[in-house]
């Protein structure tokens, strides 16, 4: 009574949906090639069903021209502290300065914590906000602000700004999915919310740093070579189109359009070829570092640079309630290493001026080290990192007081951050999406685009 992952078909009727129609079977016989189950079929087709009505875009504003092709975001969860990355405050007292020391910048007159020297060089190509601020001092509530640009709702779940933006701009080339998550969508605030999960991410599913590193659902599956995999989607889409003349639903539409992606996807050399980290040079991997945070920028350069419009990876963990000097030693220097290569590299390449660079994370820590020598969570100021894209280069905006409690000018909100991005990539965040109930949404509600940080 076991499903048949290769051919698609299940050997009982005891596990048919009751609801499920011919049609049906018949695409998930033809897409066994892809790895796909009757149960990831049907759950897809019931996620594109609810979602099918909603995240149409229902008002038309004039877009701005667009200064970004892609945007590559690079999450540290946990909640970095500010103090010991991008605004040391060396003339605070010792209860506030903490326990590390202070590295000169290439931006005059400007410092950033003593484990990002590689970072500190290259701080000429960025811009560091030292003003971000929101009131989320709960983990899962400062994730939701930094990657949707909304405070959470009991009411409703808001999509990701990476979903919007595959919403919104849809494929760039290669037939490679506009949102892309390394190594794996790392929060439900990184998924599609309300809209359709048509928008939602393409993960890895795998390390880009460890050893035999292959990208999940991408490889044909065994048995079926390419002219077996071609003759199954000309035969979908034949029953494809038998059906759609007799069926008219916009869940139909969706699961199609799904389909034709992941077949795009798994037959375009030029999409395989742009997770084949193998392609690039060793000397460019030793520049990156052979680890971790090395190897999952690597990944997202190439990515932005195959045609993906949003790329969100995660590295490290960073609540460091106790210990925030060592915590900083181990965790710092793969990260510090690998950002100033992947700033190099875009840079070297003519991509970092199309190309926008978010460095975040969802708060910041206490002003005060506490008694196990670390910092607590703090959501009222922090610092975030923005390059390339139509930023400025070489540029700190805002600042925190001199103990680092509260913003001392040109603050920055959640919402001014996601219309920024937004505007980067030539999309008003003033439109509206339809949510469930036909309610229209903003895609920001509030905020406003940064002037001083463009370029």
């Amino acid at each position: 009574m076991n499903f048949n992952r290769k051919t698609g078909w299940c050997n009982s009727p005891d596990h048919v949906n009751p609801g499920a129609s011919r049609r049906e079977f018949l695409y998930v016989g033809m897409i066994g090639g892809l790895g796909l189950t009757l149960g990831d079929y049907l759950g897809m087709k019931s996620n594109a069903a609810m979602g099918a009505s909603t995240g149409a875009t229902v008002d038309k504003f004039e877009d701005p021209k667009a200064t970004a092709d892609s945007v590559i975001h690079i999450f540290l969860p946990g909640g970095m502290a500010h103090q010991e990355s991008w605004d040391p405050k060396p003339l605070a007292p010792v209860e506030y300065r903490g326990p590390m020391g202070q590295v000169k910048t290439s931006i005059p007159g400007e410092y950033f914590g003593e484990t990002m020297q590689a970072t500190a060089k290259i701080a000429n190509k960025i811009a560091v906000c030292r003003g971000m601020t929101h009131g989320e001092a709960a983990h899962e509530r400062g994730t939701h602000n930094m990657f949707t640009g909304y405070r959470p709702s009991p009411a409703i779940k808001y999509p990701s700004i990476g979903s919007v933006v595959s919403q919104q701009l849809g494929v760039r080339k290669n037939n490679m999915p506009p949102y892309t998550c390394i190594p794996s969508q790392p929060n439900e605030d990184a998924g599609s919310g309300y809209m359709s999960s048509a928008y939602g991410p393409f993960s890895l599913g795998a390390d880009p740093s460890t050893t035999g590193f292959k990208v999940r659902d991408l490889q044909l599956a065994s048995g079926v070579d390419d002219a077996r995999f071609g003759r199954r989607r000309d035969i979908l889409s034949a029953v494809d189109s038998h059906f759609r003349r007799m069926e008219k639903s916009d869940a139909l539409d969706a699961m199609g359009s799904f389909y034709q992606s992941a077949y795009g996807l798994i037959s375009s050399p030029e999409a395989r070829a742009a997770f084949d980290l193998d392609k690039e040079a060793d000397a460019l991997k030793e520049e990156y570092g052979r680890n971790t945070a090395g190897m999952r920028m690597l990944m997202a350069r190439r990515l932005v640079e195959s045609g993906v419009r949003f790329v969100s990876m995660t590295y490290g963990g960073w609540d460091m309630h106790a210990g925030i000097k060592n915590g900083f030693e181990r965790q710092m220097p793969q990260f510090d290493k690998a950002y100033a290569a992947l700033i190099t590299d875009l840079d070297r390449k003519g991509m970092l001026d199309r190309t926008l660079v978010v460095v975040s994370s969802e708060f910041g820590r206490t002003p005060k080290v506490n008694k196990d020598a670390g910092r607590d969570h703090y959501p009222k100021v922090f610092s975030i990192a923005m390059a390339g894209g139509g930023i400025k280069k070489g540029y700190i905006h805002g600042s925190s007081d001199a103990i680092a409690a509260e913003p001392n000018e040109k603050p920055l909100t959640v919402e001014d951050m996601a219309h920024t991005i937004y505007h980067c990539l030539g999309i008003n965040a003033s439109k509206r999406l339809m949510a469930p109930g036909d309610r229209p949404i903003d895609i920001v509600r509030g905020g406003h685009v940064v002037k001083d940080l463009m370029a």
